[in-house]
């Protein structure tokens, strides 16, 4: 049994570290508040945007764009991963990194020569490295401070390639933010772009908490069960429209604006995933420190308490032997 001191050490060294680990989860807990509002902010052009494009595409029959022709035959791929730059934010980066692995082992199965990686954080850049996969460039402090004009540029070289030839498939890979609870790991095709999809398919966040106890998952889940939530389907604005200047300039100024705005949405969601992660697992942390130092105290008490009894009993051993 260790002595009273090594318990004592040893409590102390637990309640530093769990200082530690709730001021990171404070911390955390601010910054996800941000990355709500980066959302919230952003959500209405999002909204918009795609509800025009996909509703006027709808109106109108045999719409054709280079952007969403499919290749039939996969030669190059590119992946726009994003991770953090950090640690200590539980299956974050490693999940993220086994889906990146997943997707270009698929791709390989499938014949694809070569498979580029856009990696935004410094995590997700080591292991594509580590895996001797190509490097697109350095875009590590978009993880910390997202950008929208950097993303543009992103997705303007990536429309580039693809219509060039240079590339004939491009996903995004990161975590979808649903709720400070619940990221979801999410492959999304970025090009060609799919025009078809239901509006808002992507839009199913909680953005109103930032709680992650387990009776505020439970009291959110209960709400949202009892609220049938209805996908709005992109319909015809008008039948019979007219189309200034004319079909190809329309396309090709709302199409670019979703690609640069899916490039930034996905960073936003894997920036606030990223601190919904941390905060729960430093609550976690937080908790099994909390665990620890009540066993600690009890093994304490309990030593101290056998000592002060064999004190004593030495003590009436001695005056009985007088």
């Amino acid at each position: 049994m260790p002595s009273l001191k090594e318990i004592k050490t040893r409590i102390a060294s637990v309640n530093s570290t769990r200082k530690i680990t709730s001021a990171m989860k404070i911390v955390a807990s601010s910054k996800l508040h941000h990355a709500q509002q980066m959302i919230e902010n952003m959500l209405p052009y999002e909204n918009m945007l795609e509800h025009i494009l996909k509703s006027f595409l709808a109106s109108l029959t045999e719409t054709h764009t280079p952007l969403s022709v499919e290749r039939k035959q996969l030669k190059r791929v590119a992946l726009v991963v994003y991770s953090s730059n950090s640690s200590l934010c539980g299956g974050f980066n490693a999940n993220i990194t086994k889906l990146m692995q997943q997707t270009v082992s698929h791709y390989r199965e499938q014949g694809v020569s070569e498979v580029l990686v856009y990696p935004i954080g410094r995590k997700i850049a080591e292991q594509a490295s580590k895996m001797g996969l190509q490097l697109c460039g350095d875009f590590n402090h978009l993880a910390e401070k997202p950008n929208a004009h950097q993303c543009a540029e992103i997705a303007r070289e990536l429309t580039r390639k693809f219509e060039a030839g240079d590339i004939d498939k491009v996903e995004l890979i990161y975590h979808h933010f649903k709720s400070a609870g619940s990221q979801i790991l999410t492959r999304r095709t970025f090009l060609p772009i799919d025009l078809t999809t239901e509006v808002g398919r992507f839009n199913d966040r909680d953005l109103s908490s930032n709680v992650v106890t387990a009776k505020a998952q439970e009291y959110l889940k209960k709400k949202k069960s009892e609220q049938t939530k209805k996908k709005e389907e992109a319909k015809p604005l008008n039948d019979n429209f007219l189309v200034e200047p004319d079909m190809s300039t329309i396309l090709n100024s709302l199409i670019p604006k979703l690609l640069n705005l899916m490039v930034y949405t996905g960073l936003l969601d894997s920036n606030a995933s990223e601190h919904a992660a941390r905060m729960v697992a430093m609550q976690t942390a937080t908790d099994n420190a909390d665990e620890l130092l009540r066993g600690l105290n009890l093994q304490y008490n309990k030593s101290r308490q056998q000592a002060i009894t064999n004190e004593l009993l030495d003590i009436m051993g001695g005056s009985v032997n007088n």
